[in-house]
């Protein structure tokens, strides 16, 4: 079974995956490296790693246009639910879930998560999918590095989405050194070269990350996506 997943810039992520359509952080509306518009994409499911407004982004409208559920914590999930949104399905850090795509654990993320009107967001996440065909992909979220990735890694990780534009999230030694604990067989880095302030070179990073381990880096650009 092939699995899909295409970056729309900065974190924004599309995962074809068992016949299931998955939309990932889905900021649109002012992301200046998004290729396409809000209203040109549909999900079966929407996952939200955090509460902050270039996360939770277009998940409203999204939401109600496609009647997706959304996937995230609990306080979010009735955030959105406040807003309108009927499908929700709160999880919570280290809870698991299986959904027609797959089973879905909650991880750690090292952020924070206040939702876009002040309110509280929950605790920030990572998402830990494997897949129908029984691939662990990890979803790392905007997060810094932290010695747990290890335990996470000790899952057998097929394809590791990690942050890599330093000042918000890990940079690039950091998110090198998650990589070594991780151990994934394919890497796609994210979260970089939205704005200047976390401008990263994606290619020299995947280039240094395959001499110092075994993974395959794929630095895509946004629009574009790699099967696995």
């Amino acid at each position: 079974m092939s699995n899909k997943l295409t970056w729309y810039g900065h974190a924004t992520l599309g995962l074809e995956t068992g016949g299931h359509r998955l939309l990932i952080d889905p900021f649109f509306s002012g992301n200046p490296a998004a290729p396409v518009s809000a209203d040109s994409v549909s999900a079966d499911f929407i996952l939200i790693t955090h509460g902050h407004g270039d996360h939770v982004g277009d998940a409203v409208s999204i939401a109600k246009l496609s009647g997706a559920t959304v996937i995230s914590n609990f306080e979010i999930c009735n955030w959105l639910t406040a807003q309108g949104v009927e499908k929700t399905h709160p999880q919570h850090l280290g809870g698991g879930f299986k959904y027609p795509f797959g089973y879905l654990k909650l991880t750690l993320a090292l952020h924070g998560s206040a939702l876009p009107d002040g309110s509280y967001g929950g605790n920030p996440a990572g998402f830990l999918l494997t897949t129908q065909d029984g691939k662990k992909i990890y979803l790392a979220g905007d997060t810094g590095l932290f010695g747990d990735m290890k335990l996470i890694g000790e899952e057998g990780i097929e394809l590791a989405v990690l942050p890599i534009g330093d000042n918000f999230t890990m940079g690039p030694q950091d998110a090198l050194r998650a990589v070594k604990l991780l151990l994934p067989k394919h890497v796609v880095p994210i979260h970089y070269s939205t704005w200047g302030l976390i401008d990263q070179d994606a290619a020299a990073w995947g280039a240094r990350v395959e001499a110092e381990t075994g993974a395959k880096v794929h630095p895509i650009r946004p629009g574009e996506s790699f099967e696995f």
